[in-house]
């Protein structure tokens, strides 16, 4: 897997891969990430796919992150928890 672009952003870690004839479009912030594939053969090239990374794709995905870290915050609580009892 190779990275073949990294998109400068204020809040997120953004890279693209390519691998396995796929564009991976891999979203960080903080110790969550979000991948996103599409095939090669699906778009028509690395500026198509820097074109599908739009405003409202961030946007859904930091709701998205929103929601991981509650996930992980619930399940890291109810480990603590079990072993509080």
């Amino acid at each position: 897997m190779r990275v073949v672009a990294e998109i400068p952003h204020e809040r997120y870690k953004i890279q693209i891969f390519n691998y396995n004839d796929k564009y991976l479009v891999k979203i960080e912030l903080g110790q969550f990430e979000q991948v996103f594939k599409i095939g090669e053969s699906d778009v028509f090239g690395l500026d198509d796919v820097k074109a599908m990374i739009t405003p409202e794709l961030l946007r859904k995905s930091l709701e998205r992150f929103i929601t991981m870290r509650e996930d992980w915050e619930n399940a890291f609580n109810t480990k603590n928890a079990k072993h509080e009892n």
